[in-house]
């Protein structure tokens, strides 16, 4: 029960991330619902949204933008890991995508 325990600690920070990555992303469709939206547009937000909430993992340039159906598809795919002791290591993997129409 404790290694459970010790491993929720160490993975807390990673999903605190995560959810701070969410939670820019959404903020940045919010902004572009209406429209007006372009790459560089959403590039500069996305960027200001990530120096806000200081998210350094993974950088705002990793963000994949597509145009697809008349909108934008802001997608943050990406793995973090925890050392756990030694050589053990736990590894998560998020994909979240958002929709922001254009």
């Amino acid at each position: 029960m404790a290694i459970v325990i010790y491993a929720a600690i160490r993975l807390t920070p990673i999903y605190l991330n995560y959810m701070k990555v969410a939670k820019a992303l959404n903020q940045v469709a919010t902004e572009y619902r209406a429209g007006g939206a372009n790459a560089a547009a959403l590039r500069n937000t996305l960027d200001r949204h990530f120096e806000i909430d200081m998210i350094n993992y993974p950088d705002w340039k990793d963000i994949k933008l597509t145009h697809q159906d008349g909108g934008w598809l802001l997608e943050a795919s990406y793995d973090d890991e925890a050392p756990l002791f030694q050589n053990v290591t736990l590894r998560v993997s998020f994909d979240k995508k958002v929709r922001a129409n254009d």
